[in-house]
């Protein structure tokens, strides 16, 4: 078979090889000809003593299995050393939809701050802060304050498995919950705002307050 794109470009540099490969064509079509130009072309350099190889990715993101794929076909090729992968950073969680996991338990005097949503594993005991600038999921008891949308994003919601917090904030807004919350039997709710007062609600009507969470129908 003759391959006769380039998605495949070898360079020399001083102190070695850069395989530059193309970030647009299909993955597949990607590996073939790399291995086609391995097999048929620069073997003068290919088969000569050790050389360091620096493979550069463009935009192009791949999994591990896919990375692994590249390297395998390289490692054919018992005098290239592979020194570097360049590819772009994994995106990370932003503050907007991303949600991070921490877990650990948020004592009396204690102040948890995150940029962004948080997922948190454990407890917030009275006298413990939880302060968010997006939304606040606390797997565990709520029993001191949390301030969710710091920053001020009224559209933030905090939610708990154990529900009763001394103090509760969104965005700007302030909710002290009723005395009778420390003795009532609790589920799993959510505070929001609603025309700019503190609303408490069971989980599963989170959706009709934030309808970009996605909903489970059933089959």
């Amino acid at each position: 078979m003759t391959v006769k794109s380039n998605h495949v470009t070898i360079k020399g540099i001083k102190d070695g090889l850069v395989f530059l490969l193309d970030d647009k064509c299909e993955f597949n079509l990607l590996l073939e000809e790399l291995r086609y130009k391995l097999e048929h072309s620069h073997q003068n350099i290919l088969t000569g003593p050790i050389i360091h190889v620096d493979v550069k990715l463009g935009t192009r993101n791949v999994t591990e299995e896919q990375k692994q794929a590249i390297l395998d076909i390289l490692g054919q090729k018992g005098n290239l050393l592979v020194r570097s992968v360049e590819a772009p950073e994994p995106e990370t969680a932003d503050e907007t939809n991303g949600l991070t996991t921490m877990s650990g338990i948020v004592r009396s005097g204690q102040m948890l701050h995150h940029e962004g949503n948080l997922l948190f594993l454990g407890d917030v005991n009275p006298g413990g802060t939880i302060c968010c600038t997006g939304d606040i999921f606390v797997l565990g008891s709520l029993r001191g304050m949390a301030h969710a949308g710091f920053g001020g994003q009224e559209e933030a919601v905090i939610a708990a498995s154990y529900f009763a917090p001394t103090q509760l904030r969104i965005s700007e807004t302030i909710s002290r919950p009723p005395d009778e919350w420390e003795n009532r039997e609790t589920s799993m709710e959510f505070a929001f705002l609603q025309d700019g007062k503190m609303q408490i609600d069971k989980i599963t009507n989170i959706f009709r307050v934030r309808p970009d969470f996605n909903v489970f129908k059933g089959v």
